[in-house]
């Protein structure tokens, strides 16, 4: 089992969570998050006066696959979330990390029929 960590730009969630549904990928979590990487923020006129937002919003999904769907789910969260044909500098990222064990707890169900 694997985390799918995905940091996107929150205009591209419907369009991503849609997506991922169509292959299968129904139950992820959503998260409102803040951040900056090599954008290193904007610059913003408000009331006539200049100010630089150093945290832009984003949204994060945190997504549980078994191994077998590792590979469909990254490569649709790529296609999707991505503006334009090449991509942009703030896309966002995605991140993969292992999963020890998963335990429902509902009915204590554990293993990957729990996700």
């Amino acid at each position: 089992m694997k985390m799918v960590i995905a940091v996107i730009q929150p205009t591209k969630l419907t369009a991503v969570r849609e997506a991922l549904a169509k292959i299968e990928v129904t139950r992820m979590t959503v998260c409102d998050a803040l951040g900056f990487a090599r954008q290193r923020g904007q610059t913003e006129m408000y009331r006539g006066h200049e100010y630089k937002t150093q945290l832009l919003r984003k949204v994060e999904l945190q997504i549980v696959v078994n191994d077998d769907f590792l590979q469909r789910t990254v490569d649709t969260i790529l296609q999707v979330a991505r503006t334009g044909p090449e991509g942009n500098i703030g896309d966002g990222k995605v991140f993969i990390l292992p999963v020890m064990e998963t335990i429902e707890i509902g009915d204590a169900s554990r293993g990957p029929g729990a996700v």
